[in-house]
């Protein structure tokens, strides 16, 4: 079974990143979004909000598991035993950062990284675009799925 990971905080999941697992679905048996809990973060979302987002927007999808983790990725990938880590790349700049992650983890593991281009009509969109739309009371809805829905 081809297992992969796809980590992230989803603060909150973008069109980019439903994207980008819409696509890795086609690739892998089973594709674990991974949320990953770091306490020195503030989040926007609560964990119990990013993972019903996640978990509504995929609700039809059986291939699909939304998972918490804390520490390495590639120690949550060992434990539930994924071979692969999915990631997405908008830019250039975000081929350098995860291409140096991605020798990291390598290096930490046999855990091959593979990445898919974002589709071109989403590439511009990120979490932190998203929470500053929101947080100025901008119309989000555009930028991430229909289960994101701010209170």
């Amino acid at each position: 079974m081809r297992r992969a990971i796809f980590p992230g905080s989803f603060d909150p999941i973008t069109l980019g990143h439903y994207d980008i697992i819409q696509r890795g679905i086609t690739l892998f048996d089973e594709l674990i979004i991974a949320i990953g809990i770091n306490a020195e973060k503030k989040y926007m979302f609560s964990l119990e909000e990013r993972m019903h987002f996640i978990q509504e927007a995929f609700a039809h999808e059986p291939k699909i598991k939304v998972l918490t983790y804390k520490g390495l990725t590639v120690d949550f990938c060992k434990k539930v035993k994924a071979d692969f880590i999915l990631r997405g790349l908008r830019n250039p700049a975000d081929f350098e950062f995860e291409k140096a992650i991605a020798h990291t983890n390598r290096s930490l593991s046999e855990i091959e990284t593979v990445f898919l281009l974002t589709s071109s009509g989403k590439s511009f969109i990120s979490s932190s675009i998203v929470r500053d739309v929101i947080r100025n009371g901008g119309d989000y809805t555009g930028l991430v799925p229909k289960s994101v829905s701010v209170k």
